[in-house]
């Protein structure tokens, strides 16, 4: 019986280890896809100051030999 208590006890200190470890990637991937929302917000951000908010119609520009 003894041995068995010890058995679980040692099972149950290696799953305690590995959630340690998944809770500490799960942290690390979170961390990253927050600095990742963060970059793609401001590269739309900048793709909306560079971009016209009227693009011209191809009727309205001028010619180029103009």
């Amino acid at each position: 019986m003894d041995d068995r208590i010890v058995t679980l006890e040692t099972k149950m200190m290696a799953a305690e280890d590995l959630l340690d470890e998944l809770n500490r990637t799960v942290w690390r991937q979170q961390q990253e896809l927050d600095l990742l929302r963060e970059q793609v917000r401001q590269l739309a951000q900048q793709v909306k100051t560079i971009q016209p908010a009227n693009p011209l119609r191809p009727e309205d520009e001028i010619p180029p030999h103009w």
